[in-house]
């Protein structure tokens, strides 16, 4: 083992990529999983699992997402507003409807480490409704999904 030596990745050195997804008709947990996957750097043979090595993501069509089988009618949303009696529950549909980034945002977030990195990942995702995006300066890579994201 004499001569080989580990690469590990400095904060400085590693450029960052943007990639565009479009997620018209896509699957909420696949197409969640593979932007976690990019967020965190492991589509690269620099991932270092201690610092951020992730690239950019945007999702343009955010809006025709969708959930498969009856996901939509029996996943629930709940959460508690603070309030005596507080308890609030929405279906997956009524909150598709209502905000499909937070659909999206959730469900990659719950993908990402559970610490400071993993807040820092999440704020390199940017989700847009339709196909309009502000990033154009960034020039962003299209990136097709796998196959079995689209269900």
């Amino acid at each position: 083992m004499a001569g080989t030596k580990s690469f590990c990745a400095q904060p400085g050195e590693l450029d960052k990529t943007w990639w565009l997804i479009d997620g018209d008709d896509a699957l909420v947990g696949r197409l969640a999983s593979e932007i976690a996957m990019i967020l965190m750097g492991k589509h690269q043979p620099t991932y270092t699992p201690h610092l951020d090595t992730g690239d950019y993501v945007i999702v343009v069509n955010v809006d025709k997402i969708r959930f498969s089988g009856n996901k939509a009618e029996i996943k629930t949303y709940l959460w508690y507003t603070g309030y005596a009696g507080g308890l609030r529950s929405e279906t997956a549909a009524a909150r598709l409807q209502r905000a499909p980034e937070q659909v999206l945002r959730d469900a990659v977030r719950r993908m990402l480490p559970k610490n400071k990195l993993g807040v820092k990942m999440l704020d390199k995702l940017k989700m847009y409704r339709g196909n309009e995006h502000p990033h154009q300066a960034q020039n962003p890579q299209p990136r097709q999904l796998k196959a079995n994201a689209r269900g």
